[in-house]
């Protein structure tokens, strides 16, 4: 396959989604969709869709939020999901129902050469948080937006608002070393997480209208199947995943028993309900 053009300074983040972390989410695509499926409904209805539009799906991985979408446009609409991971877009195509009226393609949002006004949205479920430099990436995909088009995404907020997030990050520190820390802006899943830093991208990029949601949810990580399912998430994806990553088998036991003990104080039956809190974020191409 052709390798697309890429934005250097995102070179890091390619390849770790191009490794690693493409290999985790596609494995484990069907458990985390529906981890995820709160976060989506909340998405799409804020989007206002309408039959017959065409959207792009930024980040859009092995496809949940991009089938969701050729739902509401209908055949005559039309929906370009666009990632830089080749084995979640290779998911995302085994996926794809058919006739449903949606394409994938391999880029990078920072330099792909979208066609000029040809779309009615911009939507992404956690996409665009992982940019070097999101202003330079947000000015080329409003590029891609119709006068009036529509930008619309969800990003985490903090941490400390996302204990579903970090509750197994927390235990697993008790035995390994902590992971080097972030700067806030540093590409990562909450360097969105900052309100002002936010409408600062957005507005350099050329937006208007740009308004920010808080909505908090309570994401399920045992999806109603019990609490090693529930530890089997917290080990597989996100930040203890990779605090846990070549580490002592001992040591990952041993943080894997904390993590254990710590889930099940809150676990409802089959599921272990946790807190986690977004920002949906809207804005507008021009006036």
């Amino acid at each position: 396959m052709t390798q697309p053009a890429i934005d250097n300074r995102n070179a890091d983040q390619i390849a770790y989604w191009n490794g690693p972390g493409g290999k985790h989410w596609t494995e484990r695509q069907e458990l985390q969709d529906i981890v995820l499926g709160p976060v989506s409904e909340v998405l799409i209805d804020r989007a206002a869709i309408k039959a017959g539009e065409r959207v792009i799906d930024v980040g859009c991985g092995c496809g949940a939020t991009s089938f969701d979408l050729a739902k509401k446009v209908g055949q005559g609409g039309h929906i370009t999901g666009v990632d830089i991971s080749e084995p979640m877009l290779g998911r995302a195509r085994e996926l794809t129902p058919a006739g449903a009226p949606v394409e994938f393609v391999l880029a990078d949002a920072t330099v792909y050469p979208f066609a000029p006004a040809s779309t009615d949205l911009l939507f992404s479920r956690f996409g665009v948080m992982f940019f070097a430099q999101p202003s330079d990436s947000f000015s080329n995909m409003r590029k891609a937006l119709r006068p009036g088009g529509r930008l619309v995404f969800a990003c985490w907020r903090t941490p400390r608002d996302n204990p579903w997030m970090m509750i197994g990050l927390k235990e697993a520190y008790k035995f390994v070393p902590k992971l080097p820390e972030m700067k806030p802006d540093d590409p990562g899943p909450f360097s969105f997480a900052d309100e002002e830093r936010v409408r600062r991208i957005l507005t350099e990029s050329g937006f208007t209208n740009i308004g920010l949601e808080r909505v908090d949810l309570a994401l399920d990580i045992a999806i109603g199947r019990g609490l090693e399912a529930a530890i089997e998430t917290v080990l597989a994806i996100g930040p203890t995943s990779r605090a846990l990553e070549n580490q002592p088998k001992d040591k990952v036991e041993a943080a894997t028993q904390s993590i254990r003990t710590v889930l099940a104080s809150h676990q409802k039956g089959e599921t272990i309900p946790l807190g986690g809190s977004i920002w949906v974020v809207t804005a507008s191409n021009g006036a």
